[in-house]
């Protein structure tokens, strides 16, 4: 599919568990990765989308020096692989639910090429207030 849009909210379970919009399941029946990212959200990655992004951050970390193998270390050490019940529910570990911010609600935003799970007060800091500049456009 490659084009994940839209947003929904729903809340984690008592045992750390998010349920999967049904929109975005069909490209998870291989499982998915969790990782960290920019701007404090956590990214729910396809297999494929995945080996992509491991390979930006294994290039950056050839070139990038000591800054950049931290980096590279970091997001892997940090990531972790997914499953789904039949419910389209799947675990997030405690280190990811930390570093995301997320307990009861999340908000789970398509991103393109990947998911991003917010915590809905960071989403409305980080993201909302790009509004303004979205509206002047790129140009």
């Amino acid at each position: 599919m490659l084009g994940f849009v839209g947003q929904f909210q729903h809340s984690l379970d008592v045992k750390g568990r998010l349920i999967l919009p049904a929109r975005f399941r069909n490209e998870f029946e291989r499982g998915g990765h969790l990782s960290p990212n920019t701007e404090g959200c956590v990214a729910l990655w396809t297999p494929g989308e995945f080996a992509r992004k491991s390979e930006e951050y294994l290039a950056e970390s050839r070139r990038g020096g000591a800054q950049g193998r931290q980096q590279a270390r970091y997001w892997a050490s940090n990531s972790s692989d997914v499953e789904f019940d039949k419910q389209g529910r799947f675990a997030l570990p405690l280190a990811i639910r930390d570093y995301g911010q997320l307990v009861g609600d999340v908000l789970i935003v398509g991103a393109l090429d990947h998911i991003e799970l917010w915590n809905p007060a960071s989403y409305a800091q980080e993201v909302n207030s790009a509004e303004e500049t979205f509206k002047q456009g790129s140009n």
